[in-house]
């Protein structure tokens, strides 16, 4: 078996996640993970499949085509890569929040000081409805912060940033994020 990344784009609508399993399984193809959003309107799923060494990945593209271009959506699909020569820093798991209006640069500020510290983003959340309005604007990154890094440092480079685009920003390990939002 090999395994196949599957990306679906497109107007959101019930059935789509049925349509793109039903042609993996009538391929043999059996889905390992899944993660799917809506964002405002638009869809977006991505897929890893294990797919029978018999069926190609053109063959596989031809087939979740014939099924989604009707329902007028994209398919990207590509071989999974294996893991390589990078092997992720021992770290710990951190959730980290920003509120504040709405402007231009707010992702690329905060992800800059990320990239710097070699922090990884595992899932980000950003949520802007514009305006003066903080709680309109909100920004959830979880992210792995490696053991070695100077975690001063960083905590300092990410508050002098937020204040520069005039952001809230809170930081907190996610176990302790989880506890205090539990309901």
């Amino acid at each position: 078996m090999k395994k196949m990344v599957i990306t679906v784009l497109g107007r959101d609508r019930p059935g789509i996640i049925a349509a793109v399993s039903r042609t993996l399984c009538e391929n043999q193809c059996n889905i390992e993970d899944v993660n799917q959003t809506t964002l405002q309107t638009e869809f977006v799923g991505i897929f890893i499949a294990a797919a029978p060494d018999g069926l190609s990945e053109d063959q596989l593209r031809t087939r979740l085509q014939e099924r989604l271009t009707p329902m007028e959506l994209a398919v990207v699909l590509k071989p999974m890569q294996e893991a390589g020569d990078w092997v992720a820093p021992t770290s710990e798991p951190f959730v980290i929040t920003t509120l504040g209006p709405d402007r231009l640069g707010l992702v690329a500020g905060i992800t800059e000081i990320l990239a710097r510290f070699e922090i990884n983003i595992t899932k980000l959340r950003a949520v802007f409805r514009g305006g003066s309005d903080p709680h309109r604007n909100i920004m959830i990154y979880e992210v792995d912060v490696p053991v070695a890094i100077d975690r001063r440092a960083f905590r300092t480079a990410l508050q002098e940033r937020a204040a520069e685009l005039g952001l809230d920003i809170s930081l907190q390990h996610r176990d302790v994020f989880e506890t205090i939002h539990r309901v």
